[in-house]
């Protein structure tokens, strides 16, 4: 029998707006109005700020450990900008704070999560969202399963999922693109490849050519896109939703970006990261790429840039100011905030403050005699 073949599979890569500011017309037509480009910039903008801030908190003993959000902030609101806040559906890892605002997510409930408050971490009813993820890939089979939920419901609903490159050598990433695939389910999982999975840089940790490929071995759309271009970002955000929202299931997008920052405010790059890489992405920031746009666009100039950098520090403060100046939680919040229904064994819990699903009835004061007795 002769030789055959079996399959063969083309993945495009997109970028609309290059690093010097340069405008793909034909593909970026409508993608996103001025006044969208200029709302989009502002938040980026204000995340920054936001980062910077809480690195100083972070030092100064104020919060605990942070992963800074910079300059992987046009993935986030390019890919936010398509979906509809109170209607879609994101499950989060935690390097997508301005994608979390966009949907409603007030900001100072990012704070509060680091800081080591438990009510950072219920989110508002009418905010479509789950908590950060701080364990890598557990949450896109969240993801996986809400978007058959919302099938099973016949809605229109889309989920979008963020995890990184270093996520996609999980297993649990690789049951929920299974489950997504088999099942159609309105999954859209977004790849921000920054290109680091901590300290492991990404050739190390996977063979493949690109991540977006993984997404061929399970019959799902895929696209690479210029991370950093939120034209790029939202082109394939288009594609995907719309497909998602038709009932087509789900699709792969891989945003090649770059954090410009450590890995956390626990990490130091500097022992594992070429300088030189790291000035390379600089030029790329999606900050400056979209300022130049809007400049060529006489959207934007220098007096309007100062006066939005004291606004976002402004912005900032505030929502410093309210995230350390709520009031002190209470120790039942924990167990109350876990289900929507108490769970009886947790209501038992709440109110000895001790841990009785061992077998220990919680009126005891220890096991001393049991084991005395053994």
């Amino acid at each position: 029998m002769p030789k055959t073949t079996a399959y063969t599979a083309t993945i495009e890569y997109i970028s609309i707006l290059d690093e010097q500011g340069k405008f793909d017309d034909k593909l970026g037509k409508g993608l996103i109005t001025d006044e969208q480009a200029l709302d989009l910039y502002e938040r980026m903008t204000v995340c920054r700020q936001l980062d910077e801030f809480a690195f100083k908190l972070q030092r100064s003993g104020r919060m605990g450990t942070y992963p800074q959000n910079k300059g992987q902030e046009a993935a986030a609101v390019g890919s936010a900008l398509a979906l509809t806040p109170g209607q879609d559906w994101v499950v989060p890892s935690y390097r997508e704070n301005a994608a979390l605002f966009m949907m409603g997510l007030p900001m100072h409930y990012v704070l509060q999560y680091w800081m080591g408050d438990e009510r950072g971490s219920q989110v508002p009813e009418n905010v479509k969202m789950t908590p950060l993820s701080v364990p890598i890939g557990t949450h896109m089979l969240h993801a996986a399963g809400i978007g058959y939920a919302e099938k099973i419901r016949g809605t229109k609903n889309v989920v979008a999922t963020y995890f990184g490159d270093g996520a996609t050598s999980e297993g649990d990433f690789h049951e929920a693109m299974n489950f997504a695939s088999v099942l159609k389910s309105p999954v859209i999982f977004i790849n921000q490849n920054n290109s680091w999975a901590i300290s492991v840089p990404r050739e190390k940790q996977m063979a493949s050519e690109t991540v977006a490929q993984k997404a061929l071995a399970y019959g799902m759309p895929t696209v690479r896109v210029d991370g950093n271009d939120i034209f790029a970002v939202k082109y394939a955000m288009d594609d995907a939703v719309k497909r998602a929202r038709a009932g087509d299931g789900p699709s792969f997008i891989e945003a090649v970006t770059y954090r410009l920052g450590d890995h956390t405010t626990a990490d130091d790059a500097r022992r594992y990261r070429d300088p030189q890489e790291v000035e390379n992405w600089i030029a790329r920031d999606p900050l400056i790429r979209t300022r130049k746009y809007l400049e060529s666009r006489k959207l934007w100039d220098q007096n309007k840039d100062d006066t939005l950098q004291e606004r976002a520090k402004t912005i900032v403060k505030e929502v410093v100011a309210t995230a350390e100046g709520v009031s002190k939680p209470e120790v039942e919040s924990i167990f109350n905030a876990m289900f929507a229904e108490p769970h009886t064994e947790l209501v038992r819990q709440r109110d000895t403050m001790r841990t009785s699903s061992l077998g220990k009835d919680p009126s005891q004061t220890g096991l001393k005699n049991t084991t005395q007795n053994v």
